[in-house]
Parts: structure tokens; sequence; C-alpha cells
């Protein structure tokens, strides 16, 4: 079992910065694909970034791409998003979630989740 914990997140004015941290624990993540997914207020959750446990490779969604930056710590059992030019419409709970295998963008494929940190970006 791997439990996931989310921290940093708040509020923010439109171009500003946050950064996101997951931490694990029950077992190392050093061999689980990591990733982030968002939602909205009436609206699905839907994928954001995700890592690979092999070699690293990073993933994105188009509406983040150039903005987020994913990153991994495995020896601090750790995950980060790193969050820049933040516009109203990210304003979402931001959940870490992982799984055995690679990246993927479909919530339902993924193996265990935090319970989520409010973003919320104002205009």
């Amino acid at each position: 079992q791997v439990q996931l914990v989310e921290s940093g997140g708040g509020l923010v004015q439109a171009g500003g910065s946050l950064r996101l941290s997951c931490a694990a624990s029950g077992r190392t993540i050093s061999t689980y694909a990591m990733g982030w997914f968002r939602q909205a207020p009436g609206k699905e959750r839907e994928f954001v970034a995700g890592i690979s446990w092999i070699g690293g490779s990073t993933f994105y969604a188009d509406s983040v791409k150039g903005r987020f930056t994913i990153s991994r710590d495995n020896a601090k059992n750790t995950v980060y998003l790193q969050m820049n030019s933040l516009k109203p419409e990210d304003t979402a709970v931001y959940f870490c979630t992982a799984r055995t295998g690679t990246v993927v963008t479909g919530s339902t494929l993924y193996n265990y989740w935090g319970q989520g940190t409010q973003v919320t970006v104002s205009s």
C-alpha cells in the first residue's frame, strides 16, 4: 500500500506560482509512475502531469504545457508540481496519484490517490 499526502495548495493571484508536494509513505515510489490530476467544481477529474519511474520521462496536458513542471525525488519519496503563470482556470483540487506501469491519462487506471489540495487562482 502507498499513502499519498499533498501539500502546498492555496490562494494565489493570476500570474503567480505555487509548488505542490506529494509525500509518499508505506512503500518506495521509485518503481511507480506518478501523476497529478485536478478536479474543478462540476467537472470531471482531468490529467495534469505524469512522470515515469524509468528515466523520469514527463508528460503534460496541453493546457499546462510550458507552465507546469513535474519532478520526483525518489530519495525523499516525494513528487512535486511546480506551477507557474497560473490562470483562474487552473483553480481546482489537485490530486497526487501513483500506479504500477507507465504514465497514463485515465484516472481509473491509477492505484493510489491522495486526498487533494485546493488551488485557487484569483483574477
